[in-house]
């Protein structure tokens, strides 16, 4: 069969650009060899957050006394937690289905193999195999975790990532997790709200590395005050399953060559992905030494009518970047002209407690790109809205160019940011300054009046600090 355009994979990347072509008129398919919707959908994005979901309410209901309501014997459902989120995927896979149908996408279920002149073997459950032919191909296969190897390991089911993470039967008494990104620090809450005694250990002197630095401090003081332990410049030395007891002893080395012992249920690897780009070589792609592929701005590889988009390509690791590289690959390849993404004005959320939000540059970014600065910041402590939620815990914080009034960047920490990074997104894409902010009105009592506080902040305009 011949397509316009076959797209492999079908995650928030792949299932987008599909839509956005049909849209224009390309006869188009999709392989999946697993579920519609691919790791975000169904392992990933959406799962994870229907787990801290029922972590929050979880938290809620022990502190409802707070608020005047009583609650008795409270007990938490470990089992109906965990189909509660298969559940939310299932329906969300049925979504992309329904969406595949209605703008005459064909479906081909089966694992591919990319082959020169653009033809795609697909091979089905059954191991039959059929050729396809496109005038262009899109490689939106995304990737694995990594599971943390370093050390000899007497068993593997002791070490998981985060798919078993997300599958247990029990609740662990004992957790160490390896590595304190995105997934890491969700996990982390997750499991310590409904009882697990969590340990994380970082190689890098602050959790969150990549953060902002107030971000990663105000985090480490909110985690170490719900009773998470922190292991920070610290790398493991070993790992020794121990099955005369039933768990796992680590042995952990800090930066002044002190060891500490963990003994452990289970450890979760959250240490980063890698691109699933085995065999692409074949074809004539280019690889970096990550083994990402190498694309131009409008997503195109080194091999003419072959693309990349998503966590295939290095760039940032986002289901919503995925989904907006797919757009403008499918527009560029439809003779559109539309504009590359802008990286530095894509938000990044982590959906703990307390929720981090951020984009653009950090403090130290901007500095080292020679911008003169103006710092505000907002604590939530100030803040009449998170008084009533009790949620106290963050603040925001704004970085202006003193010349210009530009945002540059705005980090977030507390509860509910990670809705209001959006009107920073807009505002700098508007081209918005600091001195236009001033004029424009929060309602009152809101979290969102705290990004104007901030912004006055840095001008030593602010009323309520």
């Amino acid at each position: 069969m011949y397509f316009d355009l076959i797209i492999i994979g079908s995650g928030p990347g792949g299932y987008v650009a599909a839509i956005r072509a049909a849209q224009l008129g390309l006869k188009t398919a999709i392989v999946e060899k697993e579920n519609l919707g691919g790791v975000c959908l169904n392992w990933g994005c959406i799962p994870t957050k229907s787990l801290l979901k029922s972590a929050t309410i979880f938290n809620s209901l022990k502190k409802a006394s707070k608020y005047g309501i009583i609650t008795n014997n409270i007990k938490l459902d470990f089992k109906k937690i965990i189909l509660r989120s298969r559940y939310i995927s299932d329906s969300m896979n049925k979504g992309v289905l329904f969406l595949m149908k209605k703008n005459n996408i064909k479906i081909l279920y089966g694992e591919a193999k990319i082959c020169k002149n653009k033809i795609v073997y697909v091979k089905d459950k059954y191991g039959n195999k059929k050729k396809y032919n496109a005038l262009n191909i899109i490689i939106a296969t995304g990737a694995k975790y990594k599971i943390f190897n370093t050390v000899k390991k007497n068993k593997l089911s002791t070490i998981i990532g985060y798919r078993e993470a997300m599958l247990l039967k029990y609740i662990p008494k004992n957790i160490l997790i390896i590595g304190s990104g995105a997934i890491g620090l969700e996990f982390a809450y997750f499991y310590n709200s409904i009882g697990s005694k969590i340990f994380i250990i970082e190689k890098r002197p602050y959790v969150l590395p990549f953060a902002d630095i107030d971000i990663s401090i105000q985090l480490e003081n909110s985690f170490k005050k719900n009773g998470i332990i922190i292991l920070k410049s610290s790398i493991i030395k070993s790992i020794e399953y121990l099955d005369y007891i039933k768990c796992t002893k680590v042995i952990i080395k800090n930066n002044k060559n002190i060891n500490k012992i963990l003994y452990v249920d289970i450890i979760i690897s959250a240490i980063g992905i890698c691109p699933n780009t085995e065999g692409l070589e074949e074809i004539g792609i280019t690889l970096n030494s990550t083994k990402h592929i190498c694309v131009d701005k409008y997503y195109s590889t080194n091999v003419k009518g072959y693309y990349a988009i998503g966590d295939v390509i290095p760039s940032i690791s986002l289901a919503h970047v995925a989904s907006y590289e797919g757009i403008i690959c499918v527009e560029k390849i439809t003779g559109l002209n539309p504009p590359p993404l802008d990286y530095n004005n894509v938000p990044m959320c982590i959906y703990s407690n307390p929720e981090i939000s951020y984009v653009g540059f950090s403090e130290k970014e901007a500095i080292n790109k020679g911008y003169k600065l103006k710092i505000g910041k907002f604590p939530f402590t100030a803040l009449g809205k998170a008084k009533i939620n009790d949620s106290t815990d963050g603040f925001i914080k704004v970085i202006i160019d003193d010349n210009s009034g530009e945002l540059l960047g705005c980090h977030m920490i507390g509860s509910g940011v990670t809705e209001l990074i959006s009107e920073i997104v807009v505002a700098r894409k508007l081209e918005t300054t600091s001195f236009e902010f001033f004029k424009c009105i929060h309602p009152h009592p809101t979290i969102s009046e705290s990004i104007v506080e901030a912004i006055t902040n840095a001008y030593n305009k602010c009323i309520h600090i």
